[in-house]
């Protein structure tokens, strides 16, 4: 997930008593969106209470999502915040974040997995053009648990029509289809 681009070490950001956050190291007051941008570019920073140097790293990024959350990019069903609430307290508490961690760390190395296999499965064939748009729309759909930054999505572009050869070309997008098939499937297992 770290993809440190600029300096050594993480990026110190300082919240002071007004609420304004204010970046070290561009000399610069910053917003929570600024934040939520630096994650999503794989920038690890640190938050620090400019009073008394306190780590409050782990309270910003709540509330960045508590503020995702609120603009309607809602990622979090409430059946999960409820299970999520009633872990505090319990026994099995303390297993919770590094389960959470490497839950999403597959998560993320699935849908790499997944596009990658898309991409190798269309590469030079009819479907080319089309799978590129759906793992675009695939992209978007997850942008948030992809740290390197917001997918972007082109508006779809209507498919081509297909050539006039017809028989040869229907034949060889049924091969094609059965061929992906074959490979969702193992994909699958």
């Amino acid at each position: 997930m770290k993809k440190q681009a600029a300096g050594d070490g993480p990026v110190i950001i300082k919240k002071y008593a007004n609420r304004r956050l204010y970046n070290t190291e561009s000399s610069s007051y910053i917003t929570l969106d600024h934040l939520a941008a630096m994650t999503r570019e794989g920038r690890d920073f640190k938050v620090v209470d400019a009073k008394t140097d306190e780590d409050i790293t782990h309270n910003v990024l709540t509330q960045i999502i508590m503020e995702e959350e609120a603009r309607g990019q809602t990622m979090l069903p409430v059946n999960f915040l409820r299970q999520l609430i009633a872990m505090y307290g319990d026994s099995m508490q303390a297993f919770v974040p590094s389960y959470l961690e490497a839950s999403m760390e597959s998560f993320r190395r699935n849908q790499e997995q997944f596009k990658s296999a898309v991409e190798g499965a269309f590469a030079n064939s009819p479907f080319a053009e089309l799978a590129k748009r759906n793992m675009q729309m695939f992209e978007a759909a997850t942008a948030a648990f992809k740290p390197q930054g917001p997918a972007t999505t082109a508006a779809p572009k209507p498919a081509p029509s297909p050539a006039a050869g017809g028989d040869d070309d229907v034949s060889a997008l049924k091969a094609e289809l059965a061929r992906l098939q074959e490979k969702i499937e193992k994909l699958g297992h």
